[in-house]
């Protein structure tokens, strides 16, 4: 195949250099610059014709400038170095003659005003030398990029039977979770009936002992502000107390009092408990510690009151049992005004101890007491400075009986049971997903690409070190440590439509400020290994990657492998 190649290249010079030609022209016009019987020369635009002499005679006769292909004369002309042992060359017609070497073999400078050497056999053999490089390079690519083909091919071929197996283990997982929570609510029915019923009595039970605790405290508030034991609690009982005091002036008036007690001048027990308690019971405050009272030496609410109470057995003043003295009658309001001055100073004392006491911590406030099935009445001790939480004051609810138990553990299998086949078909649906995911992909005309799937590759520069996550995303992060910025993820192919496999663009990166999204296009070419080998920004916001790898080989060579480099 070479020698064929070699020998139509042969044939094509030994035609070409056959045909006489005009300095300058290129071997491809040759036949353009030959004379006819006339010896008439045409313009190559065919606008003129005249004598054949007219040619390279340093005056530019056509409009396109081809009567002076080896001249400057025509500020359009084209001069084509032969360069013979190398590759011809098509250089501008002002560089003819211009006192600079542009053809390696010198055909440009022809006045004689310089003297270039001719470097086209070195030039051309070093030319050949990269050619053969690079011929190398993409058979060597092409080698590896068949590898990659034919394990991109098996791997899509396995995870399409692989997806096809989990497709056929879905219906069946399917059909078992619907046993298995058809089984689940079957055993949860009774569960949660037996469980409804316990909590139901829970709430009546705890219901009922909150409802006895509140009458308990009604009935210790009521025995409290009946200061008078006269089985009623009025107005002037309850003017004492600062906490009903509603326009926060210190002073608690009558009418205040009254708006309490729902315009009533008293009320009696029941009265108390059923209607005023309920609004009151979250402000009200006794006047008299309950550390100053031994329990169950309160009166019973059950007891008589008023005049025909018994008076205690035994009483001593100041003593824990002495209880509060008697609260003067209206009249005794009235005395003279030295006796009056002095009961004002005792009771501002009074009224500083007890707010003192009402403004103490809320740790060590009084509890309110209780009342015994057998109608005592019992004063719970101090609390001491001790922070009880919630979990230690509130009660818990009992234990499940042992058929509450048995139901709740036939439950509790019925359920792992369920969770297990909901985990197994969540499971294959996560692969599912991920499977189809890959087989979407476009990995190239023979799936070469599917070697460059999930791999992160690292470029370096001065400034910022880039990565590159095929088929998922780019970013920069800056070398003295910093945030990383998203610079796209993985959008398409993005190649031209004859070269489509030769671009991806990563889209829709981090915004910049007061411009697009950030972007990159990522340029593939033909290299022996995968290695990110550049990044750049052509353009504000949207970067550049090079990015070299076997699956870019072609097996032939480009326009510009072939293309010269030469310094001349």
């Amino acid at each position: 195949m070479v020698m064929k190649i070699l020998l139509i290249c042969s044939v094509a010079v030994i035609t070409s250099a056959s045909i006489p030609r005009p300095r300058g022209v290129a071997d491809s016009n040759a036949s353009h610059y030959q004379p006819n019987s006339e010896n008439v020369f045409v313009c190559v635009d065919g606008s003129q014709s005249f004598p054949y002499s007219y040619v390279n005679d340093d005056y530019c006769d056509c409009a396109d400038g081809s009567d002076e292909p080896g001249t400057s004369a025509c500020p359009n002309g084209k001069f084509t170095c032969t360069n013979a042992g190398h590759r011809p060359l098509i250089v501008p017609a002002s560089r003819v003659n211009d006192g600079v070497c542009d053809c390696c073999d010198g055909t440009d400078e022809y006045s004689g005003n310089i003297a270039c050497v001719n470097s086209c056999n070195e030039l051309g053999k070093k030319h050949k030398e990269e050619v053969e490089r690079i011929m190398k390079l993409q058979e060597e690519g092409m080698r590896k990029k068949k590898e990659f083909a034919e394990s991109g091919k098996k791997m899509k071929e396995e995870k399409k039977a692989r997806l096809e197996q989990l497709q056929a283990d879905r219906e069946a997982a399917e059909t078992e979770r619907q046993e298995m929570e058809s089984k689940k609510d079957e055993a949860e029915a009774p569960e949660k009936e037996a469980k409804d019923k316990h909590q139901k009595a829970w709430d009546e039970e705890k219901a009922r002992k909150s409802a006895e605790k509140d009458a308990a405290a009604a009935a210790a508030a009521f025995n409290e502000l009946d200061s008078n034991n006269d089985n009623f609690v009025d107005v002037l009982e309850m003017v004492i107390h600062i906490e009903f005091d509603i326009d926060s002036n210190g002073v608690v008036s009558e009418e205040e009092v009254k708006e309490h007690l729902e315009e009533s001048d008293k009320v009696d027990m029941d009265n108390f408990v059923s209607k005023i308690w309920p609004n009151i019971k979250q402000i009200y405050k006794p006047l008299v510690p309950e550390d100053t009272q031994t329990d169950g030496e309160a009166p019973s609410p059950a007891e008589p009151q008023g005049e025909t109470a018994t008076p205690p057995a035994e009483e001593t003043n100041g003593s824990p049992n002495s209880l509060p003295p008697p609260p003067l009658e209206p009249e005794d309001y009235y005395e003279e005004d030295e006796e009056e001055e002095e009961e004002d100073d005792e009771e501002d004392d009074d009224m500083d101890d007890r707010d003192d006491y009402h403004d103490s911590d809320t740790s060590t406030a009084v509890p309110l007491p209780s009342i015994t099935e057998e109608g005592t009445l019992v004063t719970p001790a101090s609390p001491t400075n001790e922070v009880q939480t919630e979990g230690d004051t509130e009660e818990k609810m009992p234990a499940y009986d042992e058929e509450t138990q048995v139901l709740i553990e036939a439950a509790d299998i019925t359920r792992n049971a369920f969770n297990a086949a909901d985990e197994k078909l969540k499971s294959i649906d996560r692969e599912i997903s991920s499977l189809q995911s890959y087989m979407n992909l476009d990995f190239g005309n023979d799936e070469e690409f599917s070697v460059l799937k999930d791999q992160c590759y690292e470029y370096t520069d001065r400034e910022y070190t880039y990565k590159l996550c095929v088929y998922e995303r780019a970013s920069q992060r800056p070398k003295a440590g910093g945030s990383e910025t998203s610079l796209g993820t993985w959008g398409k192919w993005s190649g031209p439509e004859n070269d489509r496999y030769s671009s991806q663009l990563y889209e829709r990166g981090q915004n910049c400020w007061n411009g697009p999204d950030r972007s990159v296009k990522i340029h593939f070419k033909c290299g022996p290994e995968n290695q990110l080998v550049n990044a750049y920004e052509p353009s504000r916001c949207e970067y550049a990657f090079d990015f070299i790898s076997p699956v870019s080989c072609s097996g032939k060579l480009s326009p510009m492998d072939t293309h010269s480099h030469d310094e001349l």
